[in-house]
């Protein structure tokens, strides 16, 4: 164990280490700069492993918390409970609205509190919503507004999201940002898959006809543990991460960070959004075939939406890293476009394999166009400061906490789709019987996206030489 794996007792001197890295007491280093070579071959790539590591584990059981209810609310007839269309589409979009909006405070959390300490803080927080489904499923006369509540605070699994990938981009150099990046969401954004897989199967298995919804929420509560202690002893505080509140307000002023953040509501954004509503349309439109019973289990099929997307992220992220986040953004829109053209002609008539299959494409291309984009993010900050490289280096401090402040605003304003895909599926159920109405509207926003991003961000590429 080196001296940066053990904190010294408070009060004694910092601890050297290889690289002109410093140890103080709880865990915080100084000396931090990625784009250090020496520093990061000797030293910095093994510490930043092990952060990423346990940043993956408590960013994936936010996701888990994020994404309960998408799941359960299948499951809440059975147990007795009878809430209308709207009601339960909007236990299904609560969570993402909360957790969208908490985004924009847990942005700023790493700089104020530390990587290490906010992961700790925040992994805490998990078990209120756990704890809080345990007990309100296991009664059918629990009210609509408690429901709703409970599943409001699920949003702080959500939230883990911009304070993980805020903390994340500190601890990598600029050219490797786009598989770091991508490896920590897709970690936790198989959250959601895993949630969608396990859920089903422990309520129902051993239940013996019955359904035991409480055990939703139990069975996260030693996981949930076992990151806070993990995150205390083995993750570490950066004293150079900074977002301070002028990088915030201009990161704001920026216009690209609006441009960046309407891209990511609809890569990032369809992936929550279909993810969180995947198992309500498999069951509306095939409730046959939604799942396989295996003795007493249930073994559904929806989570391999969330799996494909969450797999295919870090991938995206790559091929952004190799050929520029604006070419693979502009492919996995096209991607998308084509799909969900292909989903509105065949929905009349298609069955249950060919409805999977085309919307597992369709995660694919959402989960690629997620790692893709947000790999745009800090090279478009850079470029924006002036940087000789965009694509390869991060320009000066003051860019890089711009950029650190973007990353966490932007996945916030891309997480309200989450809130908007349930909601726009759900009038469109509502109003016209079917999905066809809302899937429409998403077609005509995946074509406005792939000319934006070509007209601002591929036209720029070639202008100026450098990959965005």
């Amino acid at each position: 164990m080196t001296a940066i794996d053990s904190a010294p007792a408070p009060g004694t001197a910092p601890t050297a280490v290889v690289g002109a890295l410093t140890v103080r007491a709880g865990r915080w280093i100084d000396g931090w700069d990625a784009e250090d070579h020496m520093q990061w071959e000797s030293e910095g790539r093994r510490i930043a492993t092990r952060n990423l590591r346990w940043s993956i584990f408590a960013e994936f059981l936010g996701f888990v918390v994020w994404q309960l209810w998408s799941i359960v609310v299948i499951s809440l007839p059975a147990a007795g409970f009878t809430f209308d269309v709207s009601q339960t589409f909007w236990l299904i979009s609560m969570p993402s609205l909360v957790g969208a909006t908490l985004r924009f405070p847990y942005t700023f959390m790493v700089a104020r509190f530390g990587g290490r300490n906010w992961t700790i803080v925040s992994a805490a927080l998990l078990l209120l919503p756990v704890i809080g489904l345990a007990l309100c499923v296991g009664d059918p006369e629990t009210p609509f507004p408690v429901m709703l509540g409970v599943a409001a605070l699920a949003g702080v699994g959500g939230g883990n999201f911009a304070s993980s990938m805020a903390n994340i981009t500190y601890f990598y150099p600029q050219r490797e940002k786009g598989w770091a990046l991508g490896v920590n969401a897709a970690g936790g954004n198989l959250g959601a898959a895993v949630a969608q897989f396990v859920v089903p199967i422990v309520i129902t298995i051993g239940a013996a006809g019955t359904l035991s919804l409480p055990a939703a929420g139990w069975i996260w509560v030693p996981l949930i543990v076992i990151a806070i202690v993990g995150a205390a002893l083995r993750m570490d505080n950066l004293s150079s991460a900074k977002a301070d509140l002028a990088a915030s307000v201009a990161a704001f002023k920026e216009p690209h960070l609006w441009i960046l953040a309407f891209l990511y509501l609809g890569t990032f954004g369809s992936f929550i959004g279909f993810a969180g509503v995947f198992p309500k349309l498999l069951a509306d439109q095939f409730p046959d075939f939604s799942a396989l019973h295996i003795a007493s289990a249930t073994i559904p099929l929806a989570f391999l939406g969330a799996l494909c997307g969450s797999l295919a992220r870090p991938y995206g992220g790559r091929l952004a890293d190799r050929f520029g986040g604006a070419t693979i953004t502009v492919a996995a829109f096209s991607a998308m476009a084509l799909l969900t053209t292909a989903v509105i002609l065949t929905l009349p008539f298609i069955g249950f394999w060919g409805f999977l299959g085309l919307f597992l494409l369709l995660f694919t291309a959402s989960g690629m166009g997620n790692g893709a984009t947000y790999r745009m993010i800090p090279t478009v900050f850079a470029w924006r400061a002036g940087a000789e490289d965009a694509h390869r280096t991060a320009g000066d401090i003051g860019s890089q906490r711009k950029a650190s402040a973007a990353l966490g605003i932007i996945s916030a304003l891309g997480a309200y789709g989450g809130f908007l895909i349930p909601q726009v599926l759900g009038l469109s159920k509502a109003t016209t019987g079917g999905y066809t109405s809302g899937l429409s509207w998403f077609l005509g926003a995946y074509v406005v996206m792939i000319a934006v991003t070509a007209l601002v961000y591929l036209r720029a590429s070639l202008r100026s030489g450098t990959r965005l």
